[in-house]
């Protein structure tokens, strides 16, 4: 899917793949990963250095998280799950890529929401400014096969379903509603 956005009146877009894992090994993922999925959305953006900074904020809704799916939770890289940011990966057109899996195929239920946001440089704030999403995820049935969501674009009310929980979550951040320029 190639999903458009506009930042600063610069047309960029991002074009995601959700696929199911082949070949754990060549992704950095135990075997017991094959046939889950793997998603990566890869910005394309002309801005160049600063201009092209930005940032991926995702949330999951997983019927085996704490509130056994009845809400969104974030879902940040577990190496920096601790840092006192809400983005997940951060760069010059940076890549998301995320391959959820389970040691054992249970019943579940597993979406994400994830956007891609830039934060000015120039404000006082660190603020959060959305704009492009898209949700995609995984189900496991009771006979332990894996079926891929599709994947499916995010609209302004969907973000702005999250600003409470994302500005509980991260008090020294600002997360604008979203306002497409597109």
């Amino acid at each position: 899917m190639i999903i458009p956005f506009l930042r600063d009146d610069t047309q960029g877009s991002l074009t995601v793949t959700v696929e199911h894992v082949d070949a754990p090994a060549a992704i950095g993922k135990h075997p017991s990963a094959h046939g889950f999925p793997s998603c990566t959305a890869v910005v394309d953006y002309p801005g160049r250095g600063y201009r092209a900074l930005f940032g991926w904020v995702q949330m999951v809704r997983s019927t085996d998280n704490s509130s056994a799916g009845a809400t969104f939770g974030m879902d940040p890289f577990y190496l920096f799950e601790d840092a006192p940011s809400p983005y997940a990966f951060f760069g010059v057109n940076p890549t998301l890529f995320d391959a959820p899996s389970r040691a054992t195929r249970d019943p579940l239920d597993w979406t994400a929401h994830s956007y891609l946001a830039w934060t000015p440089m120039d404000d006082t704030e660190r603020r959060v400014l959305p704009l492009a999403g898209f949700s995609w995820g995984f189900n496991i049935d009771s006979d332990s096969r894996i079926t891929l969501q599709p994947v499916q674009t995010l609209s302004p009310g969907d973000w702005d379903a999250h600003l409470r929980y994302l500005g509980t979550s991260y008090p020294g951040w600002v997360f604008d509603k979203w306002q497409p320029e597109l």
